[in-house]
């Protein structure tokens, strides 16, 4: 007659084979290997005002982010970092250097003097502030291109003339590329601005963003 197996003892030995089981099991299936991030090849600071920081859209539909959305699906891995200030004038641009020398720079795009020629300041003030931030950004190995701009109408001939001469004089001075014009094809446009018909909306910085597109290859950018 056979002996039968203490209840006890008969728990003790499914619970042990369950949970070698279990063991088993898991083991079986190798953890994931942690993702290491891809690290970026280079980085470009926007520098500028509400144009650059995107006034009245979200962060996504501004051209910094567009523009590194723009070059990482075209095979360049770089980042774009949106340090626009809405309302600041190129003596606020001066005056932060160093902070935007601290995010480590490739290339800066720098886009300013806008606020100023909107607030009558002599251009060659507005002149002097973006020389100076040009040299102090050269100083430190970083590429510059300018984004030219242009002043309305109703400042007058003489003021919007030399407003706008501001930033291809610098560029020649300074060796840099120059966007002659940032707004290109979007200012005026009610279908590509907000209701200021200052400020554009994201299809107008779509078309902003593969305006610079070249630009900041020519600057350097490589996959």
């Amino acid at each position: 007659m056979l002996k039968t197996m203490p209840i006890t003892a008969l728990a003790v030995a499914v619970i042990f084979l369950m949970s070698g089981c279990e063991r088993s099991a898991t083991q079986s299936v190798p953890s994931p290997a942690p993702q290491v991030p891809t690290a970026y090849k280079g980085t470009i600071v926007a520098v500028g005002d509400s144009l650059t920081a995107g006034y009245g859209l979200n962060d996504a539909d501004a051209y910094p982010a567009q523009l590194e959305k723009k070059l990482q699906s075209t095979g360049y891995n770089w980042q774009v970092i949106n340090a626009g200030i809405s309302g600041e004038t190129s003596s606020g641009t001066l005056s932060r250097v160093n902070w935007v020398l601290k995010l480590k720079p490739d290339i800066v795009i720098l886009e300013t003097g806008a606020n100023d020629g909107l607030r009558g300041i002599d251009p060659q003030v507005t002149k002097k502030n973006i020389a100076e931030t040009v040299r102090l950004l050269k100083e430190n190995k970083v590429r510059v291109i300018l984004a030219g701009m242009r002043m309305v109408t109703s400042m007058g001939k003489e003021f919007t003339s030399q407003f706008a001469a501001i930033y291809p004089a610098l560029a020649k001075q300074h060796d840099l590329i120059l966007i002659p014009f940032f707004l290109q094809g979007v200012a005026g446009d009610p279908a590509l601005n907000q209701s200021d018909g200052i400020h554009p909306l994201g299809e107008g910085y779509r078309i902003i963003t593969d305006m610079i597109y070249p630009y900041v290859l020519q600057a350097g950018v490589v996959k």
